[in-house]
């Protein structure tokens, strides 16, 4: 008999999960604040440990670190709530360390149990942990580049996702006979490549969003003009717009893209579904499928809604931080599909081997 959920060692990475998703959210309420150098060094933050750094002690610090003046001037100064998301931002990867090195650690001694890839699972995590940790430094150095940006974003998406694939790899090893972990190899061989497209194509997506985010064509109305349909569905009134504005090119790149997305999305889980009642597959992949392209739908209404809402310089941050959430969801959802087809190849190759 299996124990209680919170009591199984595959519950810890859900913990992690969560944690991650919340670091995640963290991060993106530092962006709709504009807050994103308001600790203008790093570990330290003005040179404390603190967020509460008056407009007197920034001036100080200016004063004594000309270098590390950011691209808003000397004259800016941050209010204590914007420089707090940053510390706190800050503060969430340092308690996240420790339940992520006790994951390891238990992994490491239930390896009899659990297996080999569960455990390099949680070294992962560990190894990526400490990359993220960096790519926010170099988010700092390169004062919020949007390269730095969309490459801290893609790393934490990462991050989240390995804790998916160990919960997935660790419950079959419990005792569960949940049909997503047996997937008929028929369908795994006709649909791994189709699935692999699916989940590449809304993580690239959701790296041009967070390239948007970062450059002109994201912030204040630099790139298409707002309302409809003149902002949306169409850019500066034209399905093709003239790209000699700041930050139109960047903005028609992610809509394009987000329509190529849908089209692998809508026809992709079509087909896995067709697949599944052809080869007996449990049609809770192809709701899994559904959902990815679900998530993705929304967000087109939800990106629409933030640019016809908008008005210049006072775009509705909080629908951007929306926009950023369910992204990140649908990413992860589609991320359940793919383990689901590796774990199920990976549980008959070795029945096979055992024949």
């Amino acid at each position: 008999m299996e124990a209680v959920w919170w009591r199984r060692p595959s519950t810890l990475p859900l913990v992690l999960l969560g944690m991650a998703l919340v670091i995640i959210v963290a991060g993106g309420t530092i962006r709709i604040n504009d807050a994103g150098e308001s600790c203008p060094d790093w570990p330290q933050c003005f040179g404390t440990w603190g967020f509460d750094i008056s407009v007197e002690e920034q001036t100080a610090y200016w004063e004594a670190n000309p270098e590390e003046i950011d691209s808003r001037g000397e004259d800016h100064r941050y209010t204590t709530f914007e420089i707090f998301t940053e510390w706190i931002h800050r503060a969430m990867v340092g308690v996240i360390a420790l339940p992520v090195l006790f994951n390891a650690l238990l992994l490491r001694s239930k390896r009899a149990v659990y297996g080999t890839r569960a455990y390099h699972l949680s070294i992962f995590a560990g190894v990526m942990l400490i990359l993220q940790a960096t790519a926010g430094a170099v988010t700092v150095f390169y004062d919020n580049a949007d390269w730095s940006v969309a490459l801290h974003l893609s790393m934490a998406c990462v991050f989240s996702s390995a804790f998916i694939y160990q919960h997935m790899e660790m419950r079959p090893k419990e005792g569960s006979v949940h049909p997503l972990y047996r997937l008929p190899k028929a369908f795994i061989a006709a649909n791994k490549k189709r699935v692999d497209a699916m989940v590449g194509s809304v993580f690239t997506l959701l790296i041009l969003g967070a390239w948007v985010s970062s450059t002109a064509g994201g912030q204040y109305n630099q790139g298409c003009s707002v309302g409809f349909p003149t902002g949306w569905p169409t850019c500066n009134g034209s399905v093709l717009p003239s790209f000699d504005g700041p930050g139109v090119l960047v903005q028609m790149v992610h809509r394009f893209g987000a329509l190529v997305v849908g089209l692998v999305l809508i026809a992709g889980s079509a087909r896995v579904r067709s697949e599944a009642r052809e080869h007996g597959a449990t049609p809770k992949f192809g709701r899994i499928t559904d959902m990815t392209a679900g998530f993705w739908m929304l967000n087109v209404m939800i990106g629409g809604s933030y640019i016809v809402a908008a008005k210049m310089d006072s775009f509705p941050e909080w629908v951007s931080l929306l926009h950023l959430i369910v992204g990140v969801t649908g990413l992860l959802v589609a991320t359940i599909a793919l383990f689901s087809i590796r774990i199920s190849a990976s549980h008959q190759d070795h029945h096979e081997g055992e024949e």
